[in-house]
């Protein structure tokens, strides 16, 4: 797949698990969901891996990474949110969510000296403004007590989690260590994380068999997991972590639009004014930098001037 492939996938698929969570809400721990998603996600590219024949031994030091990995990204980077969400609206957890586009932007430049331009600061900044706009509604009414003071802390310390579980992506890959197979070892290590996240609270497994539940979970696992994952993070290393985390940012939009034709969601004019600067953001940030004058017209430009 090319890279506009990659990116309108992930973009779509993650716009529109926000529907398919709601079904997974309710007398099933959240804890326990993710696990199960996980588990079911993870089962699947193994299986996947062993039709293909992929090579799944890993050497004890990648299994300490993948370890890392799995448990930053599928594992605290979703216990802390479920957990901050026990205190602030959805809303403002998408909010805080939407900050790892500049905690990928920091920690790129930690991690690997990737310089941080311009036109992502503007786009980024720009689609932040367009998300704080598209809920303000939301947080307008909201109440800002320590407890949700508290919420969005957990909720930016599980966002910083993702990020180091991206920043880790990216060095396992160039390494060469594969993304299918290293997403598989990764969202087992987060399973068993979850799993034990669960029992520590003193959580039960419990299962819903109805329709609803178990299709919402094959579908987060499946589309939400295995392919934007994923997608997802091949385009980490292709395009950089700061032009891929924008997907963050704009497949709330998505899910807005979709809810519109779902559930009957009514714009108004924050709704418009969020999505356009949404979009606005999203078209500085994946828009291709102008090219700078070649030597030769330089030269050329310089000749003409001393000739005058």
């Amino acid at each position: 797949m090319n890279n506009a492939v990659l990116y309108l996938l992930t973009v779509l698929i993650w716009g529109s698990t926000w529907i398919a969570i709601n079904y997974q809400l309710g007398d099933v721990a959240p804890e326990a969901s993710v696990t199960y998603r996980f588990l079911l996600a993870s089962g699947v590219l193994f299986v996947y891996c062993l039709i293909r024949k992929l090579p799944m031994k890993m050497t004890g030091i990648q299994h300490i990474r993948l370890a890392l990995f799995g448990m930053t990204l599928f594992g605290l980077n979703y216990f802390l949110l479920y957990q901050a969400q026990q205190h602030i609206n959805s809303a403002l957890a998408c909010i805080g969510f939407s900050t790892l586009l500049l905690f990928n932007i920091i920690n790129a430049r930690i991690w690997y000296k990737t310089p941080i331009t311009g036109q992502v600061v503007l786009g980024g900044g720009i689609g932040l403004i367009g998300i704080i706009v598209l809920f303000w509604p939301q947080i307008d009414s909201l109440s800002m007590s320590d407890m949700t003071l508290y919420g969005l802390v957990l909720c930016l310390i599980g966002t910083a989690s993702a990020s180091t579980g991206n920043m880790l992506s990216i060095r396992n890959q160039n390494d060469n260590m594969p993304v299918v197979q290293s997403n598989a070892w990764g969202m087992l290590y987060g399973t068993i994380f979850m799993a034990f996240m669960t029992i520590v609270q003193g959580k039960t497994f419990t299962f819903d068999w109805s329709v609803p539940y178990v299709s919402s979970l094959v579908f987060l696992s499946i589309f939400g997991s295995v392919i934007a994952f994923g997608c997802y993070l091949s385009l980490m290393t292709k395009i950089g972590p700061h032009k891929t985390s924008y997907a963050n940012i704009l497949f709330p939009a998505v899910a807005v639009a979709i809810s519109t034709v779902v559930e009957g969601f009514e714009w108004n004019a924050y709704t418009v004014a969020g999505f356009v600067a949404i979009m606005a953001g999203n078209f500085v940030v994946l828009a291709k930098p102008k090219k700078k004058k070649s030597e030769e017209d330089e030269k050329l430009v310089t000749n003409q001037l001393a000739t005058d």
